[in-house]
């Protein structure tokens, strides 16, 4: 699904409809059945101002401070009305749905248990697993609306699309990666045991030297459970291996074995299997996230106008004036 405008990021603090225990809190806009708190709005602005620190500075910072409160707020009333017409368009962004995405999420970040992914939310973003959820639960809805409702009806020729894709392959390019096999020899922990293990590697070298195979030679020697595949490691993308062995693999070139490389506790010799350049996605592949990319600015007129058609329909009552909540 396709990001969401810039203008409705700080809905993704937007409280949930009103209960009983929200009624303590200052109340100071009702949208339709939902409310948004001081706190809420508080809150909305404090992550709107950190993110623009982090993108902006100087002149540029001052300019995006000055009215992140008046479009926070706006943002925070756009994401429920966005909500509500997600539920009236009969929404398939379900609980099974958001479930699948945190898990993609945690696939893509390598975090083995839900307790991994909520460490790395509560330090990063401050809030918890079950927030997190309600919140990617917001946006995807808040997507599935616009999508349908707007960027499906905004048009991108074919030619654009391809013309594009020519200027920027780079973007989609996949990670170069290689294949190598490896021999390991442990180094020992006394002086007399690592003398033992160089003097050892060099005769294996003198042998791959007179013609014998790398990969029997990993299989009688090697103390890594890679001997198994006599050291055949199999496809690996960069950022995987120690950096000496991946700088000394990519140096290589096909069945060639490198010099010994020594680590603190093993000795190793690499062969070079195979090395593959980076390949570019076909343009079939990326078609659909180009015609997101391209229709992005071209909707951005179309999703101001769609919202205020929202706004004009919906009952949004303001419990404190706006001028007065503009002023904090």
């Amino acid at each position: 699904m396709k990001a969401l405008n810039p203008m409705l990021a700080a809905a993704l603090l937007a409280p949930m409809a009103l209960t009983a225990t929200d009624v303590r809190e200052e109340i100071l806009v009702i949208v339709n059945n939902h409310i948004i708190t001081r706190r809420s709005l508080t809150q909305a602005v404090e992550q709107q101002h950190a993110a623009l620190y982090r993108q902006f500075s100087g002149k540029e910072l001052d300019e995006k401070l000055k009215d992140a409160r008046e479009k926070t707020l706006q943002g925070l009333v756009d994401a429920f009305l966005l909500e509500d017409k997600g539920a009236e368009l009969g929404s398939p962004i379900t609980d099974d749905y958001v479930r699948a995405s945190i898990d993609g999420i945690k696939k893509e970040n390598n975090f083995a248990t839900d307790a991994d992914l909520e460490r790395a939310l509560k330090g990063s973003l401050g809030i918890g697993l079950p927030e997190f959820t309600k919140r990617q639960k917001q946006q995807a809805t808040q997507q599935f609306v616009l999508q349908r409702e707007v960027f499906s009806k905004v048009a991108v020729e074919d030619n654009e699309l391809r013309a594009y894709y020519e200027d920027h392959k780079d973007e989609y390019r996949l990670p170069s990666r290689f294949r190598i096999r490896e021999l390991v020899l442990a180094k020992g922990a006394t002086a007399e045991e690592q003398a033992e293990a160089r003097k050892k590697l060099e005769a294996i070298q003198a042998e791959l030297k007179g013609g014998k195979s790398f990969e029997e030679l990993a299989r009688q020697h090697s103390t890594s459970p890679s001997k198994a595949t006599g050291g055949d490691l199999g496809w690996m993308n960069k950022g995987f291996l120690r950096a000496s062995i991946e700088d000394a693999a990519v140096k290589l070139k096909p069945e060639q074995v490198s010099a010994p490389i020594e680590t603190d506790k093993d000795l190793y010799l690499i062969q070079l299997v195979a090395l593959e350049d980076a390949p570019v996605k076909a343009f079939a592949e990326v078609r659909e996230k180009i015609v997101e990319k391209l229709q992005e600015p071209k909707a951005q007129n179309a999703i101001e106008q769609y919202l205020a058609g929202l706004r004009m329909r919906a009952n949004i009552r303001y419990l404190v004036p706006k001028d007065q909540i503009l002023k904090g």
